[in-house]
């Protein structure tokens, strides 16, 4: 399966990890009208992940500033997040899917389906649902959520942004 930027972002449903440790049931469609930053890690207690997650839960604020709601998900099953919440992790203020049927991370194309786990992949869906970023990255190496940041202002401001470019620089004109 091959995503391209542009096209409509799968649509899912599946169960999550909420704060607080709850489960609930969470789809795509919950976040019609909202930027949605969807990442994908591989699994729970292990060593970059937490990093990745901690990053993006202490960035929340800002995401929502910006009218961004952030959506992780693994392979690993909501109980599997519960029991990290509780033992290491700490709460974490988005939900988490639990996508141990392998079906969104199959198709939003991170599955490696001879370890059975998500590469790590991140997704930026603008509110119509249309997919306008997909960055995925090798399972060792981990993302940097101030690009994530930038990533989603860079689109959202409807300009040309060159290299490097930062909220409150100068962009090169209309997109």
């Amino acid at each position: 399966m091959s995503l391209s930027i542009g096209q409509a972002a799968p649509t899912f449903k599946a169960n999550a990890t909420v704060k607080g440790g709850d489960f609930k049931e969470v789809s795509l469609s919950d976040y019609k009208g909202k930027w949605v930053v969807l990442f994908f890690y591989p699994l729970d207690f292990t060593f970059v992940c937490p990093t990745e997650i901690q990053g993006f839960n202490a960035n929340l604020s800002k995401f929502k500033e910006m009218g961004a709601e952030v959506i992780g998900c693994s392979t690993d099953s909501v109980f599997s997040h519960k029991a990290w919440y509780e033992h290491g992790l700490g709460d974490i203020d988005f939900p988490i899917l639990g996508d141990n049927n392998l079906k969104v991370s199959y198709a939003y194309n991170v599955l490696d389906e001879e370890k059975g786990l998500a590469y790590r992949g991140t997704f930026v869906i603008d509110p119509d649902g249309i997919l306008r970023s997909l960055v995925v990255n090798d399972l060792p190496v981990g993302r940097s959520v101030d690009e994530t940041l930038r990533t989603v202002q860079a689109l959202q401001s409807g300009e040309l942004t060159p290299c490097e470019w930062k909220p409150g620089g100068k962009t090169l004109g209309k997109a």
